[in-house]
């Protein structure tokens, strides 16, 4: 019968910043210090003192040599310490690097656990750097045998059963895992699996916060023996619990609804970026329309609407409507609001080149509102949010160097319904860290008026594009499923419109390699995850 563990565990689930060694250490090591008095181990995420994923940084020596230098500043912080840290971070020998655990106290390196299954799937390519290490001991630590995993290690059986047959009484796993529809229910089922097969707990920790196109959503947690849930960290914030699986004092966050979760990611995803990379203004170019607002309104929630102007930039073919719910968003969501019309520059344009007509008239003007923004970004040091989402930039409905333009776009992975859903549920409820306003902040108008992009008389999207709830459910089994257009006819779709979808979602390839980076909010987003030649003769 194995006991239950007395020690008394911290998880710290931070934000560590990929490449910011010493910046990560100095999280470390406040963390350590905080709660130094109160527990026996700390425990941080994966890769947590580099970030995850340090992708080639990782094939730099002098990197790997900061790695070291870093551990050793542990190791003698250690001595000073009452209670031990298990931190992520590459570990190297002469022919090999791995992902590895270290467990540092008392002045020494207790245990260095190298992880074995190294993911290489989806955005993951880690045999692109790490050698998989072989089956870890369980390591002795203050009269209890640690399993120590990392991470995907969790996500079969094979390390855990091992730990188990060498009599470890408790599991510990480190994660760097990325947020997805649904993630955190599955990882619990994996860690129930493990936990449950070899009736020993298990506290697993994850990292929080947003990295390039990649969002981190936390959520760590603990199991009993028996599968049962004592712990879970609040998703997409930095939280630290300590607590003890004898004493069940464990803090239980309720997993969010899916779409709080997908807000919520992408706020994180678009604050981090700014935040890391050392940025603090956003500039989006206002329409009047739904996406335009809805990025308005977690741009404000991101980085504070004191730091969002929105541009809204009327041509010929503007309503009064459209400016005046640009006008009424701008408002609600607090951020700062200027016009500055295009009219006059399209004329002068069109006194040049008169025969400018058709297509090329309407993305004359979305190129010239993108050279408006780019002017001002260049002028104030602020960055443009752009604001296409997945159902145009799958399909191409967007213009290079027009509305494309931009540093960053929240909206890329978010469908069209899903913007809708979004802008209700946010109209209805604020998440605990945005920085915007209360109440309603997208209007009714916005929200049901036809969506158009207003760059010729009477246009409408469905003029291009079939209606939204259709194509979106094209979309979705076309890139999430990867399914054939004749997989989508049989499943009830009109042949004639999954073939134009097909053809539009190939032929616009080009464009989304152009397009600014944006958060993954999906099971396949428009990044490495789903990899098509844009040169491509195949025709399903």
């Amino acid at each position: 019968m194995l006991r239950t563990p007395s020690l008394r565990l911290t998880v710290a689930q931070i934000n560590p910043t990929v490449g910011d060694i010493d910046g990560n250490i100095t999280q470390i090591v406040s963390a350590w210090l905080e709660y130094d008095s109160d527990t026996d181990l700390i425990v941080f995420p994966e890769l947590s003192i580099t970030g995850y994923m340090p992708e080639d940084l990782l094939l730099k020596d002098g990197f790997i040599s900061d790695v070291e230098r870093a551990i050793d500043q542990l190791i003698q912080k250690s001595a000073t310490m009452k209670s031990a840290v298990l931190v992520g971070a590459p570990n190297r020998d002469k022919t090999n690097l791995f992902n590895a655990a270290y467990l540092i106290e008392s002045g020494k390196i207790v245990s260095i656990t190298h992880k074995v299954e190294l993911p290489n799937y989806g955005v993951f390519d880690e045999k692109r750097y790490f050698t998989p290490g072989i089956r870890p001991e369980p390591t002795d630590f203050r009269d209890h045998k640690l399993g120590i995993m990392i991470c995907e290690d969790m996500w079969f059986p094979t390390v855990a059963d091992y730990l188990s047959s060498k009599s470890a009484d408790l599991f510990i796993v480190i994660n760097g895992s990325p947020y997805e529809p649904h993630k955190q229910s599955i990882r619990i089922q994996h860690a129930r699996l493990r936990a449950t097969q070899a009736s020993i707990p298990l506290l697993s920790v994850n990292q929080v916060g947003g990295q390039d196109d990649l969002v981190y959503d936390g959520a760590s947690f603990a199991l009993n023996a028996n599968g049962e849930l004592i712990l879970q960290c609040e998703e997409f914030m930095e939280e630290f619990q300590t607590f003890s699986f004898s004493n069940k004092n464990g803090i239980i966050h309720p997993q969010h609804a899916e779409t709080q979760s997908l807000y919520q990611a992408a706020t994180l995803g678009l604050r981090d970026y700014m935040r890391k990379t050392k940025q603090s203004q956003i500039l989006i170019g206002m329409s009047g329309g739904i996406d335009s607002a809805l990025s308005a309104a977690i741009a404000a929630d991101a980085v504070g609407p004191q730091n969002v102007t929105c541009v809204m930039m009327p041509s010929d073919f503007t309503s009064d409507l459209s400016l005046q719910d640009a006008i009424d968003c701008a408002t609600k969501t607090g951020t700062k609001f200027q016009t500055v019309p295009i009219n006059g520059m399209v004329h002068q344009f069109m006194a040049t080149l008169p025969n400018t007509s058709g297509l090329a008239h309407e993305n004359l003007q979305a190129r010239l509102r993108g050279i408006i923004l780019m002017t001002l970004s260049n002028q104030y040091g602020a960055m443009v949010l752009t604001t296409g989402n997945k159902s145009e930039m799958a399909c191409g409905y967007a213009t290079l160097y027009g509305d494309m333009c931009g540093g960053y776009n929240v909206l890329k992975d978010i469908y069209k319904t899903q913007v809708y859903n979004l802008a209700h549920w946010r109209n209805g409820q604020k998440p605990l860290d945005a920085l915007g306003n209360d109440g309603e902040l997208i209007n009714h108008s916005i929200l049901s008026k036809e969506p158009t992009a207003e760059l010729r008389p009477h246009q409408r999207d469905q003029d291009s594009l079939p209606p939204y709830d259709e194509l979106d459910s094209i979309l979705m089994g076309l890139i999430e499923e990867d399914l054939s257009p004749q997989q989508m006819t049989a499943r009830g779709h009109n042949p004639e419109i999954v073939t134009k979808v097909s053809r539009l979602l190939k032929h616009s390839e080009y464009k989304r390699r152009q397009s600014a980076p944006g958060t993954k909010l999906s099971h396949r987003a428009f990044t490495r995850e789903r990899r098509y030649p844009i040169v491509n003769g195949y025709q399903n």
